[in-house]
């Protein structure tokens, strides 16, 4: 599990998948979480705001990400 290491007390899922590198663009981010293809700790997610705090994970294409301080 790749580990996404943020400064602030949360992030955004759509930013979080940006810097994990996941997309490249944030329409990406968009379309990929609307369409029900990211999982946020275990389950599935359509909000691209979800805000993802320290301990939470995102799964998307089979790969998962770790949100830390």
């Amino acid at each position: 599990m790749e580990q996404i290491r943020i400064k602030d007390e949360f992030i955004k899922l759509g930013q979080a998948m940006k810097l994990a590198g996941a997309v490249d663009e944030g329409f990406e981010a968009k379309a990929a979480v609307q369409e029900g293809l990211v999982q946020v700790n275990g389950e599935t997610d359509t909000r691209r705001g979800r805000k993802l705090y320290p301990g939470d994970t995102f799964t998307y294409q089979s790969k998962s990400y770790e949100i830390v301080h």
